[in-house]
């Protein structure tokens, strides 16, 4: 149920640390990755250097399994560019913090919207020493959930299933204060590590999920049940 051969999946933000993680997971079941980012033609390139060297991903697929192309998901024009390359796009992961149109889904598929624990709750301001976690974030993550929603009835006739997966804080060498007043926060008293939402990424995008759509997955630790 968790086989992912021969399954085109495009990634928006996939350069940044969890777009990466989202990459692997679906290469480690077969998958085939399509890497979109605002990032340098050059930096892209070298984020699917370290997958094919990780992977040993080199098929006849195009030239390899893993891709990269720039795409601004804030620009139509830009968008179309990389949709006209691929003969098909099974999988969206809307990793990005805006989402492609609609109408460029096909017929049968899946869409993963990459949202946040922030989605559902409000930042707790006193871990940030000084600084703050704007509104913006958590209001756009919620607006993530909400579409997700949305589009899980609107497309559910073109056997497209949405979803979305709300993580909570991953480590990425922040100050140790902040990571010592973060993990109070979260009852497994620590912050999650980047590859510890591949499976779920997996199951969300894989027939073993196959009946769930208009879901929004938290993993966070318990953050939210406090």
């Amino acid at each position: 149920m968790f086989d992912l051969k021969d399954k085109v999946t495009l990634i928006t933000g996939g350069c940044g640390l969890l777009g990466i993680k989202h990459a692997e997971a679906i290469l480690e079941f077969g998958g085939k990755v399509i890497l979109t980012d605002v990032v340098s033609i050059d930096e892209g390139n070298k984020v699917v250097d370290r997958l094919e060297r990780k992977y040993n991903t080199h098929s006849e697929w195009i030239t390899d399994r893993v891709n990269f192309e720039w795409m601004d998901v804030t620009n139509e024009d830009s968008i179309q560019n990389v949709i006209d390359k691929y003969n098909k796009i099974d999988i969206l992961i809307n990793n990005a913090a805006l989402n492609p149109k609609v109408e460029y889904c096909r017929e049968g598929g899946v869409i993963l919207n990459i949202a946040s624990d922030l989605s559902i709750i409000s930042p707790d301001q006193r871990i940030y020493d000084g600084e703050f976690k704007p509104a913006s974030y958590g209001v756009a993550k919620a607006g993530v959930v909400n579409l997700t929603k949305y589009l899980s009835t609107y497309l559910a006739k073109k056997n497209i299933r949405v979803n979305s997966l709300s993580p909570a804080g991953v480590y990425n060498n922040q100050p140790d204060e902040f990571v010592s007043k973060f993990s109070d926060l979260i009852p497994m008293d620590r912050m999650a590590k980047p590859d510890e939402y591949k499976g779920a990424v997996v199951f969300m995008c894989s027939d073993a999920s196959s009946f769930m759509t208009g879901h929004n997955l938290v993993i966070d630790g318990g953050r939210t049940i406090w």
